[in-house]
C-alpha cells in the first residue's frame, strides 16, 4: 500500500477552493450537489483508509482476536510507520464511529420529537403554532412533509412575503435538502478537512431555496425582503432545535444580496479556463485519487492478509 494508504486523510484538502469559489460563481443547487457528493466520497475514502489501519494497528496488540498471521512483519511492512499509524488509527476510528453514529441519533431522535409536536394539529402541509417565538423550518418525514411556522413571524411578513417563506420551506423539502445536510454533517464528522465543504453546503442549500422561491413568487425583491424580515424578528431568538440541528438560516446579508442580482446562470459544469473551472477540477481529481487510493489499499490489504492467514 505504502503512502496511498495515507492520501485519502489529506487530500480533502484540494476541495478547499471549489468550497468557496463554487458558492459565489455556480447555480446553488449545482454548488450544493457537487459539493456533497465531494464530501460523501472522500469521507467513504478516509475512512476505509483508517479501518484498513486499524486492522494492522489491532493485529500488534497482545491478546487480540485476529488470527497470528495478521501482525507478521510481512502485513507491517505494507504500512509506512505501522507502528505509530496503525495504533493511532484505533482511537481514531472510534471516535469517527461514535460521533457520526451519535448524529444519526440526534437527528432521528429531533425528527421525532418535531413530528409528535405536531400530532395534535390538523394534518395539513403548513403547521401554524400560536408561539411568539419568531421561526419557521422545514420538517421532512412522517406522514407528510410539513413546514412549520408561528404566528408571530407570519404578523411581521406582508403576504407576499408570506408566500415567498413558504416557497422557501417547501423548495427544501421538494429537493430533499435535509439530505445534502445530513451527508456533509456526517463527512465533516468522519474527516474534519471536509468542514470547509459542510459550510458551504448549509450556505448554498438555503441560497438553493432562496432561488427555487424567488422563481415561484416571480419576484427577487420580495424574496430578499421576507427574508431580511425575518432575520431581524429572529435575531434575539434561539433556532427551532431541528433547524438548528441541521444547518443555520448562513449568512443573511449576503443571500439578501445576491437576491438583489440578476438571477444565477443555471450550469451542469463549468468552463476549465476559469478560475471556478480549475477550482471544481481540482476537487474532482482529488476525489478521484482517494478513490482509487482507497480501492487500492483494500485490495492490496486483503491479498496481504489472505496470504498471511494460515489455511
Amino acid at each position: 500500500m505504502g503512502v496511498f494508504v495515507f492520501l485519502p486523510l489529506v487530500l480533502p484538502l484540494t476541495a478547499w477552493p471549489i468550497a468557496r469559489l463554487a458558492e459565489q460563481r455556480l447555480h446553488p443547487g449545482t454548488t450544493t450537489r457537487l459539493l456533497t457528493g465531494v464530501a460523501g466520497v472522500m469521507a467513504v475514502c478516509s475512512t476505509v483508509c483508517l479501518a484498513l489501519l486499524m486492522v494492522v494497528g489491532t493485529a500488534q496488540l497482545p491478546g487480540n482476536p485476529l488470527p497470528d498471521g495478521w501482525s507478521d512483519p510481512e502485513v507491517r511492512a505494507a504500512v509506512p510507520y505501522d507502528e505509530i499509524a496503525g495504533r493511532a488509527a484505533i482511537p481514531a476510528l472510534l471516535a469517527v464511529a461514535v460521533v457520526c453514529v451519535g448524529t444519526l441519533w440526534r437527528h432521528g431522535r429531533v425528527r421525532r420529537r418535531a413530528h409528535r409536536a405536531l400530532a395534535g394539529l390538523p394534518g395539513t402541509e403548513v403547521a401554524v403554532l400560536p408561539d411568539e417565538t419568531p421561526y419557521a423550518y422545514a420538517l421532512p418525514g412522517g406522514a407528510r412533509d410539513r413546514i412549520v411556522v408561528t404566528t408571530s413571524l407570519l404578523s411581521c411578513l406582508e403576504p407576499a412575503e408570506r408566500r415567498a417563506l413558504f416557497a422557501h420551506e417547501r423548495a427544501h423539502l421538494t429537493a430533499r435538502h435535509h439530505r445534502f445536510l445530513l451527508v456533509v454533517q456526517l463527512a465533516a464528522r468522519a474527516n474534519p478537512f471536509l468542514r470547509p465543504l459542510r459550510t458551504a453546503v448549509s450556505y448554498t442549500a438555503e441560497r438553493w431555496a432562496d432561488e427555487e422561491a424567488a422563481h415561484t413568487v416571480g419576484s427577487r425583491k420580495v424574496v430578499a425582503s421576507a427574508i431580511g424580515k425575518a432575520a431581524l424578528v429572529s435575531r434575539n431568538t434561539p433556532l427551532p432545535t431541528l433547524a438548528g440541528l441541521a444547518a443555520a438560516p448562513g449568512p443573511v446579508p449576503r443571500r439578501v444580496a445576491a437576491l438583489l442580482q440578476p438571477a444565477p446562470a443555471v450550469r451542469n459544469w463549468p468552463s476549465l479556463f476559469t478560475t471556478v473551472g480549475m477550482a471544481t477540477w481540482a476537487a474532482a481529481v482529488g476525489t478521484a485519487l482517494s478513490a482509487m487510493s482507497s480501492a487500492n489499499s483494500a485490495v492490496t490489504m486483503f491479498l496481504i492478509l489472505h496470504a498471511a492467514t494460515p489455511l
